[in-house]
């Protein structure tokens, strides 16, 4: 990955990285450039592949190089955590095995022995269904709230594949970076021409939609808490980075659930399908020149480390 190269002050010290900032005149990224985009967007659609979101019909800004950041690995801690979970649930399920095939057992052969007084011939196949179906309803199976863990792990993945070609358009991509002094992590951060952004990957069923007091839920769940983690991760993202000029936005790529009007926001988060999110990036107003882009880049690589 590229890196800044500091120069010796007067004194003969090199000054280090946190102290070298090029002089780019910028502006901090507000919410209403995200809703002008999304509005545009939404006027817009391209209805391309996810695999194509980066087409013809999107103008890409004119940069001086390739930036890779990569920190950590795509959904290495969610992944982490669901093995963890699946392991500490399988200990438990293994601990109660020796029951298990004491009742299987003994319905198979309960079965059977009813079976034999009804007809003999039936007796062998009514044990081996009973003993097949037991056997089924008794497997070991994680969890929903585990299983939830490895669908998120899933859905990070694909937002990274989405943003992958960004790099190519002078976007800095870091993902599955741990938040010092917390145990939590942020998702995605992303660096760019349009700014600086978190964004959080959340895998969903159905259909989410705001409410007339502007709460947006998913089913009859409320999501005020997955919001203010999202707005929480960019605070804090903002704050490691530490540049007064600079603020970072909340982003949440949904992948799974249909979003109506393909966007949403609300406690200063925006909501966006997984496969808009680098329409959305590429299409944000210019505020970070290349080398500007370069120097934060390197300064979230040095604060920031992988999760896992």
């Amino acid at each position: 990955m590229p890196r800044s190269h500091s120069a010796p002050d007067p004194n003969g010290f090199w000054r280090s990285c946190d102290d070298e900032q090029p002089g780019v005149s910028i502006r901090p990224l507000r919410h209403a450039d995200l809703a002008a985009v999304l509005g545009h967007l939404d006027r817009h659609d391209h209805g391309q592949d996810p695999g194509d979101t980066l087409g013809s019909g999107t103008p890409a800004p004119v940069v001086a190089v390739r930036v890779r950041a990569s920190v950590g690995r795509p959904g290495a801690s969610a992944q982490g955590e669901y093995r963890r979970r699946r392991a500490a649930e399988l200990a438990v399920w293994t601990r109660s095995l020796p029951w298990r095939v004491l009742a299987l057992v003994t319905a198979c052969l309960a079965s059977w022995l009813a079976a034999a007084q009804v007809a003999a011939h039936l007796a062998a196949p009514a044990g081996v269904t009973v003993a097949a179906g037991l056997g089924w309803l008794l497997r070991f199976r994680p969890s929903p709230d585990t299983v939830a863990w490895r669908r998120g792990a899933a859905g990070e993945r694909r937002t990274a594949r989405l943003l992958a070609p960004l790099e190519r358009r002078g976007w800095a991509v870091l993902h599955d970076l741990a938040i010092p002094g917390t145990q939590a992590n942020i998702d995605h951060l992303v660096i760019g021409p349009g700014g600086v952004l978190v964004i959080d990957s959340k895998q969903y069923r159905g259909q989410l939609h705001l409410d007339r007091y502007g709460m947006v839920w998913h089913g009859r769940h409320l999501l005020v808490s997955a919001l203010r983690k999202a707005r929480w991760q960019a605070d804090q993202a903002d704050e490691v980075l530490g540049i007064a000029d600079i603020n970072v936005a909340a982003v949440v790529a949904v992948h799974g659930a249909s979003i109506p009007w393909g966007y949403l926001q609300a406690d200063g988060v925006t909501l966006v399908r997984g496969r808009r999110v680098p329409d959305l990036l590429q299409m944000l107003p210019a505020t970070l020149g290349p080398e500007r882009v370069v120097w934060l880049a390197n300064r979230a690589r040095l604060r920031f480390h992988a999760a896992t």
